[in-house]
């Protein structure tokens, strides 16, 4: 499964890689939104949002469910999934997998346009998508705000991006990705908590702390 890292939602491991601009126009009732979450996001000092992640394969092939938790301050983030955890703090990057007891090492390359937790609630979007409101919704007593978002590069394999955002909080609430392969992933988030006591220790990787653990350093 592709790795995607979302959130406020968000997010899990999966990356968005860059997208080139095109010329295009978006709708600017959908950008007031998009603009309201990246203001509020901007004034917190931390986030941590418990989320659950939902793969929909093409024709029924994958149907999986799994709860993650995301952990934010600044660019540095951590999100922890069942038997995965992907640290970074800004200038390094690690991907621990607790079957094979391993952790991959990297470098970040910050002038990469990979989709990070952070970059979610930025404007990211005025570069790499073209979006529309697409009327709003009613669920678990929510009022959401969906967001149809397309990628300027249509040679990436994601075609499609619902944000849903609570309109009361001017939060990210749920998020779902349509790829050509006709896999779906839908993020939806279950709790967030902002200003959470989060240290900046939470955002390295400790070896100490997983014994045995196998370092495959690419740097």
């Amino acid at each position: 499964m592709k790795k995607f890292v979302l959130t406020g939602l968000l997010l899990s491991g999966i990356v968005f890689s860059g997208m080139a601009q095109s010329k295009g126009a978006s709708d600017p009732k959908a950008k007031t939104i998009l603009d309201g979450v990246s203001s509020k996001f901007k004034s917190l000092k931390t986030v941590v949002a418990n989320f659950v992640l939902k793969v929909e394969g093409a024709n029924n092939s994958v149907n999986d469910s799994k709860k993650g938790t995301v952990y934010l301050k600044g660019a540095k983030y951590k999100v922890t999934l069942p038997g995965q955890e992907i640290i970074s703090d800004n200038k390094t990057s690690w991907t621990y997998a607790k079957d094979v007891n391993e952790v991959t090492i990297n470098n970040v390359d910050q002038s990469s346009g990979a989709m990070t937790p952070a970059k979610l609630f930025t404007n990211f979007y005025d570069k790499d998508y073209l979006y529309r409101l697409d009327g709003e919704s009613n669920e678990k007593g929510k009022v959401l705000q969906n967001i149809e978002m397309t990628p300027t590069d249509k040679s990436k394999n994601i075609f499609k991006v619902i944000v849903s955002v609570d309109k009361k909080n001017q939060s990210i609430a749920k998020m779902k990705v349509f790829e050509k392969n006709g896999n779906h992933y839908t993020y939806e988030i279950t709790s967030f908590t902002p200003n959470a006591n989060v240290t900046d220790a939470i955002f390295t990787f400790d070896a100490k702390k997983y014994p045995g653990v196998e370092v495959v350093d690419l740097r």
